[in-house]
């Protein structure tokens, strides 16, 4: 195939092959580094991309090279028509997977099973029942951890995101490494990160350096095992010798792996979006819904798809509120 017929294909090379789709803004919990203080406004309804609109703009993505598609929200599990988007998306040639934050999630066991739903990143941002109140505004726990241990014992991969602020959960690193020991879950350290309304500075951050210097403290450095990167890594992979589970770092900030990336997001409202950092959007739902064609669309945005986070080369370009606060919120990107 011809750069000028791959239309997922970057300037710099690289292929897009995994598209994450946000399929609802809504959520039953509040995370602060997700929804600002005072929440967000929804876009209408009748803007939302419906379950055949979702399918069929899916579609277009696979016919170009999409192998993998992840279902995001919000919390994808609220929107009621949850079990259909699966079901049609389920006839493509792709790998499903999911982020979820589990307090629905035993309800949807059996759909997940019957159209091959395996791959599941839960979010988890403590081990304590308080600090898990405090940081999604909900009285939830309970619900959110039986249920990874539910998916764990019914066979699911799961990974658990745990997104680091200092002062706050940066003192359970070890916590969560040790919840690896019996459990085969693969446990992923976020960097806190810039988006609309959620207070980010530096300060809050919590870095790769930081995160092995906590581990190496306590286990020392011969048990803590370095794993292979997979083929378009976000996660720099850890194990601890002898433990059943692993954990690994996600270091959009202080250590970006942009030069693999392959992932292009759809917002529930049907925009797509090149980078995590990058405010430029186009709407793909508006032209299909007129009957116009989205290659051209899609090629164009991918095109301008800059080399490093959104164009932020650097940290103190990162650090410039400016920068990000035109950005959307992280619930109506879609995690």
């Amino acid at each position: 195939m011809t750069k000028q017929n791959n239309i997922l294909t970057d300037d710099f090379g690289r292929h897009h092959s995994y598209l994450r789709i946000s399929l609802t803004e809504k959520c039953n919990l509040r995370c602060t580094y997700c929804m600002p203080e005072n929440g967000v406004p929804l876009t209408p309804k009748s803007h939302i991309m419906t379950a055949h609109e979702i399918f069929e703009i899916a579609s277009t993505f696979v016919k170009h090279g999409v192998t993998k598609i992840r279902l995001t929200g919000g919390e994808p599990l609220v929107r009621k028509d949850f079990s259909e988007i699966l079901k049609r998306l389920a006839t493509l040639n792709v790998k499903l997977s999911i982020t979820t934050n589990t307090v629905i999630v035993n309800r949807f066991i059996d759909d997940f099973k019957a159209y091959g739903l395996q791959d599941i990143n839960v979010s988890l941002d403590s081990l304590q029942a308080d600090k898990f109140t405090f940081i999604t505004r909900r009285n939830q726990f309970k619900e959110a951890y039986n249920n990874i241990i539910l998916l764990l014992e019914q066979g699911f991969n799961v990974k658990m995101n745990v997104v680091l602020i200092k002062g706050f959960n940066d003192d359970e690193i070890i916590d969560f490494i040790k919840f690896t020991k019996h459990l085969p879950i693969a446990i992923r350290f976020i960097e806190f990160m810039p988006f609309d309304g959620n207070n980010w500075n530096k300060e809050k951050l919590v870095t790769q350096a930081e995160i092995l210097e906590q581990t190496h403290a306590h286990f020392g450095a011969d048990p803590v095992i370095s794993l292979k990167n997979e083929a378009n890594f976000t996660s720099r992979n850890y194990q601890i010798e002898g433990y059943k589970g692993t954990f690994g770092i996600i270091s959009s900030v202080s250590n970006p792996f942009c030069d693999s990336c392959n992932r292009i997001r759809l917002t529930a409202n049907g925009n797509i979006k090149n980078c995590l950092f990058s405010n430029q959007e186009t709407n793909l739902l508006k032209a299909y819904r007129h009957g116009e064609n989205i290659e051209p669309l899609i090629a164009n945005l991918i095109q301008k798809k800059y080399a490093v986070r959104a164009g932020m080369t650097d940290f103190e370009t990162l650090n410039n509120p400016e920068n990000h606060t035109n950005n959307r919120s992280m619930i109506t990107i879609g995690g």
